[in-house]
């Protein structure tokens, strides 16, 4: 067995993790480097038997595989489609929401649902689930403190009237932080939750093979409510959304069939 394929295997056995479902190329070259950066190791046999002794490389390791890059209203086009055509249809449909923010990664995302949400229903009203696989980052979203660039993005009025600014920080007020549960979540091996009003999963899907995200769009489509909208990343536009019972509703935006 080629020495890469023996590494994702002992992986997958240790924490769960598949990374044969993940793009080999640009997996590959990036363990390698990790592998490489930290204390030279010459084989991926060498590199495993490190961070299965040393939880600190362990952890150094799950962090460089799943892919956190994130910050308040990134894109913000597709956010202004979000404020302006998707949540007014579902204001006029449901007195409560419930959102499923995937792969959340250091909590920008679900805070910016949770903000958007709040000009069309009372905080109460607003139920987030934010899910990712990796607890450091989880960790870090609980928090709800960024530094100036994260919120670079973020209106003027709604940095003042939602974030408590600590010198070069900001902190999420509280009542917005209340809006959202978070949970560790693998969306190639875990149970999906249902009956989700808007499922958010943006710039995660690309590193997946295809055989992966067909799985993940299936299982995403299931998991909405009938009217239920689904809003990915702009770097992935699903071409033929008939085959997860999807249907367009605006570029990037996607609701049940």
């Amino acid at each position: 067995m080629e020495e890469y394929q023996a590494f994702i295997q002992k992986v997958h056995s240790k924490t769960g993790l598949d990374l044969s479902l993940y793009k080999e190329a640009q997996m590959k070259r990036r363990l390698t480097s990790l592998r490489n950066k930290r204390g030279g190791f010459r084989t991926f046999d060498h590199y495993f038997d490190a961070i299965n002794k040393d939880q600190t490389l362990l952890q150094e390791f799950l962090d460089k595989v799943t892919i956190n890059v994130s910050e308040f209203y990134r894109n913000p086009s597709r956010w202004s489609v979000l404020e302006k055509e998707i949540f007014p249809k579902l204001k006029a449909k449901k007195d409560k929401i419930k959102i499923w923010s995937a792969a959340c990664s250091t909590g920008e995302e679900p805070y910016t649902l949770a903000i958007i949400a709040s000009k069309f229903w009372q905080t109460t009203e607003v139920d987030i689930l934010a899910t990712d696989i990796d607890d450091n980052v989880i960790a870090r979203a609980k928090q709800g403190i960024y530094n100036e660039r994260a919120v670079q993005d973020v209106p003027e009025e709604m940095k003042e009237r939602h974030f408590i600014q600590q010198g070069n920080t900001y902190k999420v007020k509280e009542y917005i932080k209340q809006c959202i549960t978070y949970k560790k979540h693998n969306l190639l091996a875990d149970k999906y939750p249902t009956n989700m009003d808007l499922i958010v999963c943006r710039n995660v899907l690309i590193y997946f093979t295809e055989e992966a995200k067909n799985s993940i769009y299936h299982h995403f489509s299931k998991s909405l409510a009938d009217d239920g909208v689904f809003f990915v990343g702009s770097t992935e536009q699903i071409f033929r959304p008939e085959k997860f019972d999807l249907r367009v509703m605006d570029t990037f935006f996607y609701t049940r069939k």
